[in-house]
């Protein structure tokens, strides 16, 4: 199955999941979708991941997500930037979600990193999506 935008459809799965209260969500595996998810870890809004290879070659993520008090962490997550429109953000343009309680996960030359890393780090990039 061939996907036109690889990191929507995760966040797609993961608000889905959400909506259904689902502890676990599986999407498939990429190099991209694992920096991504290791972000979404580092900042607390999941509780890890793990990669399943099949043996036709293929291979998935289990996500495990997280909940407090029945309610989900992850209260928002939306793409930024999307195939038709992609979103570049320079270090001194990179928005603050919710005043620092969200976070934006940018693709930099130095990786995937979430939005105070790129700005310790003085480097812009695409912005991919924010969570809060």
């Amino acid at each position: 199955m061939s996907f036109s935008d690889p990191i929507g459809d995760m966040l797609t799965r993961i608000r889905n999941a959400h909506m259904r209260q689902k502890a676990n969500v599986s999407t498939p595996a990429s190099t991209l979708r694992g920096r991504v998810l290791d972000v979404l870890q580092s900042e607390g809004f999941i509780r890890g991941y793990s990669e399943s290879k099949f043996d036709n070659g293929s291979a998935e993520f289990n996500i495990e997500l997280k909940y407090l008090e029945q309610e989900p962490v992850i209260r928002e997550i939306q793409r930024v930037s999307r195939p038709g429109r992609r979103v570049y953000a320079s270090v001194k343009n990179i928005p603050i979600i919710a005043n620092g309680l969200g976070v934006s996960i940018i693709s930099t030359p130095k990786g995937v990193m979430a939005d105070h890393e790129a700005r310790s780090q003085n480097v812009g990039g695409e912005v991919l999506c924010r969570v809060f």
